[in-house]
């Protein structure tokens, strides 16, 4: 299989190396930031070292590709629909594998279907570094089932979910407001412990109430993944605020949790 990939960011060179590895015939890619002078050099040096074409623009990766997986941010995703649209055809499948709301992905699958092309909504349930190619993705659409197999074969984790656009995406997100929302709970928690040099008594309290969980352990490990990980997981539950309020139902907490995980993004001591 000949595979583009719009976004080579942190997950698409992941995905790219991996797929090579995995008997991929070619892997094409484009990146916005290879217009940008100060950080195209540095993508250039990457796509090299792994085999990876990084194509000027994503009309040229897409050029003679089978699949072409979209894994830009969750602001992008209809950007990305949006330009695929302009140069896709039938016979290709567009693969979004983007943390967006179902109502956004329901609209990118209606942008690239009205261009004769197959749209596969992806929801990625855990983080990619580690599992890399393997992390689990729920796959949705008519055509998840005829593109599982062939991206399994290469090493991916795709489970087809639902024939139905948006359903895949619904079950990352609700999770997600779960997941996201005792993070955003724990680093407080946390670091109003530690300032009243009340942790021994709190997290004993916890482990008293859940004794199944190491609480302190936990902690430590949540702050990472804000520390590390909250732009990005804000802006995951920003999409899930998007969700609710489809829904009709008040978005505030969603929209709470966000701001908390871009508040500790970076931030030591959490």
């Amino acid at each position: 299989m000949r595979i583009a990939l719009i976004g080579y960011g942190e997950v698409g060179q992941i995905f790219a190396r991996e797929l090579l590895a995995g008997g991929a015939k070619s892997v094409h890619a484009y990146d916005i930031l290879v217009d940008q002078p100060g950080r195209a050099d540095a993508l250039r040096a990457v796509a090299a070292k792994d085999g990876v074409v990084l194509a000027e623009s994503g009309r040229a990766a897409a050029e003679g590709a089978d699949v072409i997986i979209s894994a830009v941010t969750a602001a992008s995703v209809l950007d990305a629909a949006k330009d695929a649209a302009s140069y896709l055809i039938p016979g290709r499948i567009f693969f979004d594998i983007n943390s967006a709301s179902p109502g956004t992905k329901t609209q990118a699958a209606k942008t690239v279907q009205a261009a004769g092309a197959s749209y596969v909504e992806g929801a990625v349930m855990a983080p990619v570094p580690g599992p890399g190619l393997r992390v689990p993705i729920l796959g949705g659409g008519p055509a998840a089932r005829d593109l599982a197999p062939r991206l399994n074969a290469l090493g991916m984790n795709i489970r087809p979910v639902s024939e139905e656009f948006g359903r895949a995406s619904a079950m990352k997100l609700c999770r997600s407001i779960m997941i996201k929302g005792i993070e955003a709970l724990i680093v407080d928690c946390a670091k109003a412990a530690k300032s009243w040099n009340v942790e021994d008594e709190v997290y004993g309290s916890l482990d008293e109430s859940y004794p199944s969980i190491d609480w302190q352990a936990l902690a430590v490990a949540m702050g990472g993944r804000v520390r590390q990980h909250g732009v990005r997981r804000g802006a995951e539950m920003r999409e899930a605020a998007m969700m609710l309020a489809d829904l009709d139902m008040n978005p505030e907490l969603a929209n709470a949790v966000a701001a908390a995980q871009e508040r500790g993004a970076g931030k030591a001591g959490i």
